[in-house]
């Protein structure tokens, strides 16, 4: 995918907070030092793992793609390129009332370690959510 269909899947699945990415932003961060890009059809997840950390940058499925496990089966992956890549632990924030995305991660191990007033706008937190690669099994 161009960063141009990246950014296009990217607004088609978040219309209101997290803000969508630009085509500009994806292809900076696709260049940016451990950098990687997890592709499904009509799904994708970027990451990047920096001294020995993780860091799920962000995930997009489409909506008429939802619910049939693309981004369990993405998320998985990105533990798994994570630990070959180095990481021992993970990161991601995630939007305070992204409640569909917030029970993905929880039932995939990711605990609640903080969190980032206003960081997706005025009226929307981020959770810090973390995981520790080597306890998370990629068969879930």
């Amino acid at each position: 995918m161009t960063p141009d269909e990246l950014a296009a899947l990217h607004a088609s699945c978040f219309t209101d907070a997290p803000p969508p990415w630009s085509a500009p932003e994806f292809a900076g961060s696709l260049k940016s030092h451990g950098a990687f890009l997890l592709l499904r059809p009509a799904a994708f997840l970027l990451g990047r793992v920096i001294a020995g950390e993780g860091e799920l940058l962000t995930l997009a499925v489409a909506p008429d793609a939802r619910r049939h496990g693309l981004g369990r089966e993405l998320t998985l992956q990105f533990a798994a390129t994570s630990r070959a890549r180095g990481a021992d632990v993970a990161f991601l924030e995630v939007a305070e009332d992204n409640h569909p995305a917030r029970a993905l991660y929880e039932g995939l191990g990711w605990t609640e370690v903080g969190r980032r007033r206003r960081y997706f706008g005025p009226r929307t937190d981020a959770l810090v959510m973390r995981i520790r690669l080597q306890d998370h099994q990629e068969d879930g």
